[in-house]
This record gives C-alpha cells, sequence and structure tokens, in this order.
C-alpha cells in the first residue's frame, strides 16, 4: 500500500490522516473543500492531542480528477447525507483493486448485502439503491471507529480520546487484505484490529449512538444530563431493547442490557455528541444511518419499533424545521 486518499478531512477524516501522515509509511492524500482544504494546503495533517501537536504532509485537492489518480486506499469519512454524490464523484480514485474503507456513523448501505432474504439496497442510506454499482461490494471493508474528535478549526482536528478503529470484511472471517490495512493503522499509532464479524461490531456501537445522538440532539443536552433524568433514561432504554430485537434475527445478538451500555456511556461523562455538535453548527443530521437504517431494517422483519418511531419523527421535524434534514 503506496498511497491512500482521505475523502472528508474533517473530525474522523483528519484524525485518521494526520496519523498515517505522521507516521510516514504511505503517500496521504485528501479530498477536501474550503477553508479545510486551504489549511491542508498550507499547513499539511495537523492534530491537537494530550501530548502536543501531531503534523505531517497532506496532498489535498478540491476535485479528484486533477491529480490524484487511482488509489490503494480510499478512506471515505463524510456526513451519511453526503454519501451519494460523493460516491459518483470519486471515481478516478477507484481502481480495481482499490480498498474502499467507510469510516462513517451508523449502519452502512452494504449492511444487509450478505443476509439471505434481507439483501435489498437500505432506501434509508442509499435512497438511489445505487451504491453498490459505485462502491463495489468485493472492495469493502467495514470500519467502526472509537474515538471522540472535533474540528477545532480549519485543518486542525482535536482529539479527545479513544484510538480504536476495528476492521473486517463485511461477509465475516478474517483476510490478508484487512490484516495488511490493520498492521498499517497500528503503526500509525491507533488501536487497530480485524474483527470476525463487522456487522456485530457496527451494531454493537450503533446500539448506544442510536439513542444518545438523536436525544441530545432535540434536548441540547450532554451525555451525564440525558442518563441522569430517570424518564429519558428510561425512553432511550425501550428503544435500545427494540434494536436489540432486531440485531438477534440478523446474527448481531448483544448479552448486555441497555442499563449495561448506559454505565459505559456515563464513564464519558459531560460527552456532547457528533448530532448534537451538527445542530449547533447548523450542518446536515446523520439520522437515517443511525435510526432510519434501524426501522427500515425492523420493517422488513416485521419487528415493532414504536419507540424508534418516535425518535425518528421528533428528530426528523426538529432537524426540517432548522433545514437540517431534507423535506
Amino acid at each position: 500500500m503506496k498511497k491512500i486518499c482521505i475523502v472528508g478531512a474533517g473530525a474522523i477524516g483528519g484524525f485518521i490522516g494526520t496519523r498515517l501522515a505522521n507516521a510516514g509509511e504511505v503517500q496521504v492524500n485528501a479530498l477536501a473543500r474550503g477553508a479545510n482544504l486551504l489549511a491542508l494546503q498550507k499547513h499539511g495533517w495537523r492534530m491537537k492531542t494530550a501530548s502536543g501537536m501531531i503534523n505531517g504532509p497532506a496532498t489535498a485537492v478540491s476535485n479528484i480528477a486533477t491529480d490524484l489518480g487511482e488509489q490503494d486506499v480510499v478512506i471515505i469519512a463524510v456526513k451519511g447525507p453526503a454519501l451519494p454524490e460523493v460516491a459518483q464523484s470519486i471515481q478516478a480514485l477507484i481502481g480495481k483493486h482499490t480498498l474502499i474503507v467507510p469510516a462513517m456513523n451508523g449502519v452502512p448501505w452494504w449492511f444487509c448485502k450478505a443476509l439471505k432474504g434481507l439483501d435489498r439496497p437500505l432506501l434509508s442510506v442509499d435512497p438511489d439503491a445505487d451504491l453498490n454499482d459505485w462502491l463495489p461490494f468485493n472492495q469493502l471493508i467495514g470500519c467502526v471507529v472509537h474515538a471522540s474528535t472535533s474540528v477545532s478549526e480549519p485543518g486542525v482536528v482535536q482529539h479527545r480520546m479513544g484510538q480504536g478503529l476495528i476492521l473486517g470484511e463485511p461477509t465475516g472471517g478474517q483476510s490478508q487484505r484487512v490484516g495488511e490495512l490493520v498492521r498499517l493503522l497500528a503503526n500509525a499509532g491507533f488501536d487497530a484490529s480485524q474483527s470476525e464479524n463487522i456487522r456485530y461490531d457496527i451494531w454493537y456501537k450503533l446500539w448506544g449512538n442510536m439513542t444518545m445522538n438523536p436525544v441530545s440532539a432535540l434536548v441540547s443536552a450532554t451525555a451525564d444530563l440525558i442518563l441522569a433524568d430517570p424518564l429519558v433514561r428510561d425512553f432511550c432504554s425501550a428503544a435500545m431493547t427494540e434494536a436489540q430485537a432486531i440485531g438477534e434475527k440478523i446474527g448481531c445478538s448483544i448479552a448486555q442490557t441497555p442499563e449495561d451500555r448506559h454505565q459505559i456511556t456515563a464513564k464519558l461523562g459531560a460527552l456532547k455528541t457528533s448530532m448534537l455538535q451538527d445542530i449547533e453548527a447548523g450542518r446536515m443530521i446523520e439520522l437515517d444511518a443511525l435510526v432510519g437504517a434501524v426501522r427500515e431494517i425492523g420493517q422488513r422483519l416485521q419487528q415493532p419499533t414504536p419507540n424508534l418511531d418516535i425518535l425518528f419523527g421528533l428528530t426528523r421535524l426538529m432537524a426540517r424545521t432548522r433545514g437540517l434534514y431534507p423535506a
């Protein structure tokens, strides 16, 4: 692996790109825009950490047709609503052997691809049912990011906690190509590992995020305040129980209780979720990947989701009134 391109050099893309560029093992390119693009072109990759600033060289462009060419790995770190347009625009980066790694929140478009009887496109996250045409399934590597980051200023990522990256084949099992990518990421300082069942890892992370993110956006509260309110905490638990029942039917059984997961979240303290940050910054929210896709899978399984329906409807309406969710 010689060339990696980060598509979307924001909080997560910058987090991954900076560590890889700092390690110096591969050329780390960036597809960015606006002030982020200008900062990357002038200063390279930059990230503030508890131990100081980390930086590395960056080749940053706004139009891939101009310079970059085919990449060995393309890491997609954009918000869910932007993906359909982005997928079409990055075709010049993707060759027959390019690995495609979506480092994104929630249920990915390919999640049901290998599930018997459920392998139709998820329209909540793939509305035109064509993402697999642009991003071939056999070139995908599933990815789960366990880290807290934000953009403190254009081109600068603020890292708060976590270095976890879990990667795996969408169809399960282990592979040499994932192993090589894990080694590269581990050498760059990540807590990188290869999963036998990446779909479970995606579902497990989602299980906590799918309530905490939208509830925090609805009430403008950090995670500690949400968990401290018994009524809100119980509502989150009820929605999580619905998702847990869906998970059991798709090979993603979770042994914990919602209360077990709340106790893990509580250790993060006054966490401001990514969706709350998006609302405050006036950015489109990733509601479909976090809640809509879960409801869609539940509908296919004829599994009731009354609490998730309420959460989805309220959050969607709130975001629409602010112009942060499609009409």
